[in-house]
């Protein structure tokens, strides 16, 4: 993707949560979500505090009351900013949203391609900005779902960012195979995704590697059919697996015992 077309899909979801949110009333924005200890307006302010610091902001000098929630450093870093703007109406905490991220959107249209491709320490390790939007609209996107299925208006799963989301998860099932599932040189994995930018992904186990096939067998060890929706939800660790399997919305074809092992295993978040 060419600079401009990375800031354009950053710019692009950005406006997607701004509209999602604007007619929410105060009940709405208090919404738990699927992220555990968080409602509608903490995914909103997460994203406000990372687009902050990226402004140059410094972490709120502030200690949460509660980090029962937290699991790690990230999240220990992410919650201050969080939790600073819990006490805000959700119509504020829009409406700070909307300042940062035009800032953002100003500073990202004025960074020369030298600017873009500077390293810097990020929050996840040493990054340019030509590297770090590809995850920032993938982690915007995440959010945006999480809000949307907390508040039940499910939409966006069509377009340049959906695919892009879809293609970030996508391209880490050979990890989750190959390094956390380990199964034995010559399984093949099929993972059929249905919905408007359904496709399918075929993995072959080579050696102790995994990695993608050009083409999907047809009689793979295993074949895993779902809805893109469970899939995002699976590999960004917001469905408790054991729950997706007994609700059946996976589909099962060839090695069950493998595909359980796979469908435990898909969270590849932090």
């Amino acid at each position: 993707m060419s600079d401009q077309e990375l800031i354009a899909k950053q710019e692009h979801v950005w406006d997607s949560i701004a509209t999602l949110c604007t007619p929410f009333t105060e009940r709405e924005w208090k919404t738990p979500t699927d992220c555990p200890g968080w409602s509608v307006q903490d995914q909103v302010a997460h994203i406000i505090g990372t687009e902050s610091w990226l402004l140059g902001q410094p972490v709120p000098d502030h200690t949460p009351q509660d980090m029962r929630h937290v699991k790690n450093e990230l999240g220990q870093w992410i919650e201050p900013w969080v939790d600073r703007l819990r006490p805000w109406p959700g119509a504020r905490v829009l409406a700070e949203f909307i300042s940062v991220t035009r800032e953002r959107q100003r500073v990202l249209h004025t960074m020369s391609a030298k600017e873009l491709a500077r390293e810097f320490h990020t929050p996840i390790g040493l990054h340019t900005m030509r590297s770090f939007l590809p995850i920032r609209i993938f982690d915007n996107w995440v959010h945006e779902q999480d809000i949307r299925r907390a508040v039940g208006h499910p939409g966006h799963f069509t377009g340049p960012v959906a695919e892009h989301s879809l293609e970030h998860v996508a391209r880490a099932m050979p990890f989750v195979v190959g390094r956390k599932v380990r199964p034995a040189p010559g399984t093949t994995v099929v993972f059929d995704l249905t919905g408007p930018v359904g496709r399918t992904l075929a993995i072959g186990v080579v050696g102790e590697r995994a990695m993608p096939l050009d083409q999907a067998p047809a009689l793979p060890t295993v074949r895993l059919i779902m809805d893109v929706e469970t899939f995002m939800c699976l590999g960004c660790g917001r469905w408790v697996p054991e729950r997706v399997l007994a609700s059946g919305t996976v589909r099962i074809a060839g090695d069950r015992a493998l595909a359980e092992r796979i469908v435990a295993q898909m969270n590849f978040m932090p």
